[in-house]
C-alpha cells in the first residue's frame, strides 16, 4: 500500500499517464471550445461545468464547498474569490460557471490560452489605466446579458497563507449595474490536511506549476461561498472591503494591511 504522509509523491509512471491523460482533456477542449461561443448560454454552462469536473478529476483534485453558490436562476451575480493558482478558475466553475477576468499574459499560454479566449475570458492589460475602463465596460454589459463574472481582486496570487489587499476597481461594474457579489473564499490543504504547497502559482512557470500538482496524490480544494452583499447604496470600495472581510474571516487570515495613503486601486487598474 502507497504511503500517503507528509512526504508521499506519486510515482514516475503515474505522473506520466496523468499528464497524458491531462493532454487529451485539454485537447477535447479544444474541440468542445471551437462550438461553445455558438451554443445557448445553459448549454455553455453544463459543457463548461463538465470539462472543468473532468480536469480536476484527472490532476486529482478533490473539490469540496460550503455555503450556498448563486442559484441558477439569479441574475447580475458577480463573484470576487481570493487567488491562489490557475486552479482556482476551474475549481470555480466545476460549482458555479462564470466568465472570469484574467491578465492579458494568459491568452499566450500554450492550449489553455486559447481555450480560455474561446470561453469567454476577459483579458486585462494591468500595467494600463486606460484598460481598466474597457473591461469594467465589456463586464457590465456581461451582467446585464446574464452571465455571472468572477474577478480576482487581489490582482495577484498569494501561497495560500495570507490575503492580499482587495483592490476595488474591477468591482465598479457591480456598482453599476446594481449586481449581487458573492465573496467566496478559497484553500488548498494537501495529504497531511496542512496548506498545499504545491497549488499555488506564484513565482514559477506553468510547466512547474504542472509538475508540483502531478507530483502530489491528490490536493484538496475547498471552496467557501460566504452570505451575498447587495451592491445597492455601496460604492466599490466598501464591496472590496466588505468581501476582503468576508473571506479573511472564512479562511480564519488576518486582514491584509495597506501602506498609509496609499490609494485602494494601483495605477493599472
Amino acid at each position: 500500500m502507497e504511503n500517503f504522509g507528509i512526504n508521499a509523491k506519486t510515482t514516475r509512471l503515474t505522473k506520466i499517464i496523468r499528464a497524458v491523460r491531462l493532454l487529451l482533456h485539454i485537447i477535447s477542449g479544444l474541440a468542445q471550445s471551437a462550438i461553445y461561443p455558438h451554443l445557448d448560454q445553459p448549454a455553455q454552462r453544463r459543457m463548461a461545468q463538465n470539462w472543468s469536473r473532468r480536469l480536476l478529476s484527472v490532476l486529482s483534485i478533490r473539490l469540496h464547498y460550503c455555503g450556498v453558490p448563486p442559484p441558477p436562476e439569479a441574475q447580475r451575480v458577480m463573484l470576487a474569490a481570493n487567488h491562489v493558482s490557475w486552479l482556482d478558475v476551474y475549481s470555480l466553475i466545476t460549482v458555479c460557471p462564470a466568465r472570469f477576468v484574467a491578465k492579458a499574459e494568459i491568452r499566450s499560454w500554450p492550449l489553455l490560452g486559447w481555450l480560455s479566449r474561446n470561453a469567454g475570458t476577459l483579458f486585462i492589460e494591468r500595467t494600463k489605466r486606460r484598460d481598466t475602463a474597457r473591461i469594467n465596460e465589456h463586464i457590465g454589459n456581461a451582467l446585464t446579458m446574464g452571465d455571472r463574472v468572477t474577478v480576482f481582486p487581489e490582482g495577484t496570487t498569494s501561497d495560500g497563507t495570507m490575503l492580499r489587499h482587495f483592490h476595488a476597481s474591477l468591482l465598479q461594474p457591480a456598482v453599476t449595474v446594481a449586481a449581487t457579489l458573492y465573496p467566496v473564499a478559497i484553500r488548498y490543504t494537501d495529504t497531511a490536511g496542512k496548506t498545499s504547497e504545491s497549488a499555488p502559482y506564484a513565482g514559477i512557470s506553468m510547466l512547474e506549476s504542472l509538475q508540483r500538482v502531478l507530483a502530489e496524490p491528490w490536493i484538496d480544494v475547498e471552496l467557501i461561498f460566504t452570505d451575498p452583499i447587495n451592491s445597492s447604496g455601496k460604492n466599490r470600495r466598501e464591496l472590496a472591503r466588505e468581501a476582503e472581510h468576508a473571506i479573511a474571516s472564512a479562511l480564519s487570515l488576518p486582514l491584509p494591511h495597506m501602506t498609509p495613503g496609499k490609494s485602494s486601486d494601483p495605477p493599472g487598474e
